[in-house]
């Protein structure tokens, strides 16, 4: 089958760009694309549609609050040059969201995302990881047994039944395994933050509130874990 998609953004080059990324994926289908979100929303009312790239920062109405006026959105990436969207992004539940200027490596793991959702998953049983010692752990990732090493974890991304392991050296392993048993194998240094993510405290580089920052990358703070998140930042930070 073949996903169709929509462009909603208002910089030609930006529109350009994601379609020129998009054509080489062969089950993508571009239909349409649109300067404006009123105009996608005309659009959808007598279209549908699986995926969206969408722009936020837009003239009229932006691309998030478009998003919160549809009644049964298709799946959404957003594309955007602003960071200050990212926690948003989560309580919006969007696929993914790409900062301007996309490149094509980081396109592809949007993708990815996007064919895991709406793949048709088997129910087999998940791998067990077990800890080879204390520094580091083998994960299975396609037909191979991946070491990973505690401390070049920067953060763990949850999507549904897989979890995206990020790793200092820029590289990520997407494994089929539950966040909360793969949350159970690390140590002190890591803390659950979100539904969606665990961090290594130690790769810390900001934090607020709100959210955290580890290597650009700005990661919201659950409500429900907060208190734990506070906890764990006296107790182990903050000393």
């Amino acid at each position: 089958m073949k996903y169709k998609c929509i462009i909603v953004d208002d910089e030609p080059l930006a529109r350009e760009l994601i379609a020129s990324h998009l054509v080489n994926f062969e089950n993508f289908e571009l239909i349409d694309s649109f300067e404006n979100a009123l105009k996608a929303y005309t659009f959808l009312e007598t279209n549908t549609v699986d995926l969206i790239f969408l722009d936020i920062e837009m003239p009229l109405l932006k691309g998030n609050d478009f998003l919160k006026k549809l009644k049964n959105p298709p799946k959404v990436i957003f594309t955007t040059a602003y960071r200050e969207y990212a926690i948003e992004s989560y309580e919006l539940n969007v696929i993914d969201y790409l900062l301007k200027p996309i490149t094509f490596d980081r396109f592809f793991v949007s993708i990815e995302k996007f064919k895991q959702l709406r793949t048709p998953q088997i129910q087999t049983p998940q791998k067990e990881i077990k800890p080879i010692n204390d520094n580091h752990i083998f994960v299975t990732s396609g037909s191979k047994n991946i070491k990973i090493v505690f401390d070049e974890i920067l953060y763990v991304e949850s999507l549904k039944d897989y979890i995206t392991i990020h790793l200092e050296s820029g590289k990520s392993h997407h494994i089929k395994q539950n966040i909360s048993v793969f949350e159970k194998l690390l140590d002190f240094n890591f803390v659950r933050i979100h539904r969606s993510f665990i961090i290594q405290t130690k790769k810390l580089t900001a934090y607020s509130k709100n959210e955290v920052e580890i290597n650009f990358a700005e990661i919201p703070i659950g409500n429900s874990y907060k208190e734990n998140w506070l906890r764990h930042l006296e107790n182990n930070i903050l000393q």
